[in-house]
């Protein structure tokens, strides 16, 4: 079922599709962390509906966006998104699968790489009966790496990639990153409730930084 939402930042409104994957509040996060340049050209892979590209926009108003999507269906959506809101003049969308990623986009064009993955590995996790929601949170026809690999070939030398995962899987994060010339540069940790563990992680990498890695303070949701 369709219904439109107001995403609360520059009056965007988002259609959305309760049978695709609903946007939620670590792609807020995400937008809000990723402090994006006026120069910047920015990237988004896993675009889903485009959530991330109009909370960007509207926030940092960067001088072009593009969105990655896989499933065809959450593409065409991101499309009719930024032209409900008339930003499709500097916010683009490519169906794509990030293993090609070479054939979607020019090698080191972006300033600015995001990214909202699957959280969960293939096989580690109770799958979803929906088709769309199992492709969005579980690592199917594309792996951590594989994502990270097409972060690093977008992204121009000190360009930034910023993405949010599961606090489990910082080791596996870092240990990528690395191998493909990115430096973790911050880490945020996002917590439900005083008290409790997080269980968001923010992370922001620089291609070819120098080792330093600042710890931000903990933010906590409720």
């Amino acid at each position: 079922m369709r219904r439109v939402d107001d995403i609360g930042f520059g009056g965007y409104k988002l259609i959305q599709d309760s049978d695709l994957y609903c946007y939620g509040t670590d792609a807020v996060l995400l937008s809000k962390f990723c402090n994006a340049y006026h120069k910047d050209n920015v990237l988004d892979l896993c675009t889903g509906n485009g959530v991330i590209p109009l909370i960007v926009d509207a926030l940092y108003k960067p001088q072009s966006i593009t969105g990655i999507e896989i499933q065809l269906a959450s593409y065409l959506l991101a499309e009719e998104n930024a032209k409900e809101n008339h930003v499709d003049d500097r916010i683009k969308f490519i169906c794509g699968d990030v293993k090609n990623i070479s054939e979607l986009c020019t090698k080191e064009s972006f300033d600015l790489v995001t990214m909202n993955p699957p959280y969960f590995e293939a096989g580690n996790s109770i799958e979803c009966d929906n088709d769309a929601m199992h492709i969005a949170r579980h690592e199917t026809s594309a792996r951590l790496s594989d994502f990270i690999e097409a972060a690093s070939y977008a992204l121009k030398q000190n360009g930034r990639l910023c993405m949010v995962h599961r606090p489990s899987r910082l080791p596996d994060i870092f240990e990528t990153l690395r191998k493909n010339n990115l430096e973790p540069k911050r880490l945020q940790m996002i917590a439900p409730h005083i008290g409790e563990g997080a269980n968001i992680a923010l992370i922001e990498a620089v291609k070819g930084a120098g080792k330093e890695l600042k710890i931000l303070p903990e933010i906590i949701l409720h």
